[in-house]
């Protein structure tokens, strides 16, 4: 198996599924992704970078709908403001950010065949629609396909490096990103429930 290549006098910083990361001060962040999606931003001008790894709630949208205005892409608009405010409080120019994307890979549920995104699809899809919508330059990408990534930012160079893990160990993604996908639906019928509860004005 191919290793990364090492730069041991950058700090390691390793992301979870939910987790953001932005620095001033050059790191090397990494992560593990399958139906997830990891933003890679960066602003040139003023060297802030940083990644989060994202996955949408909803399993599945309806390919006519635009992702990023969907109960499903709230998910996604958080993570990627979580970033963006966390890089801007560093000193970036938003004007200035510039992104790489991975993940958005066929782990969680199967092929759609029908009018339906599933989630991987919806997961890459929305990164896109979302850089878009905020004029955000996507200067390279790999999204999509049938495995998971591990992959590598270094937010010196702002390289990315990428390694496919074998497809028998992708339960291994599978069981995080399902635990993590479970709570995210969970925590969503929370805030629906208490959008629900009775107030008494007296």
């Amino acid at each position: 198996m191919q290793k990364f290549p090492d730069v041991p006098h950058l700090d390691k910083v390793t992301l979870h599924p939910g987790e953001q990361f932005a620095s001033k001060k050059p790191v090397q962040i990494t992560t593990l992704l399958g139906s997830c999606v990891a933003a890679c931003l960066f602003d040139p001008t003023t060297g802030v970078a940083g990644m989060n790894h994202f996955l949408l709630a909803n399993q599945r949208y309806s390919k006519s709908m635009p992702v990023s205005v969907t109960e499903a892409g709230r998910y996604g608009v958080h993570a990627m403001e979580l970033l963006i405010n966390s890089m801007l409080h560093l000193g970036a120019n938003k004007k200035s950010i510039r992104a790489k994307a991975f993940g958005g890979g066929l782990v969680l549920g199967t092929i759609s065949h029908d009018n339906f995104l599933c989630v991987g699809d919806v997961n890459a899809r929305f990164i896109k629609e979302f850089l878009r919508n905020e004029g955000i330059p996507l200067d390279a990408e790999e999204l999509g396909g049938d495995q998971g990534r591990v992959i590598r930012f270094r937010t010196d160079t702002y390289a990315v490096y990428r390694r496919y893990i074998q497809k028998t160990a992708t339960f291994i993604v599978e069981k995080k990103e399902l635990g993590y996908w479970k709570k995210s639906i969970e925590d969503h019928e929370k805030e629906e429930r208490k959008k629900g509860d009775i107030f008494l004005f007296q």
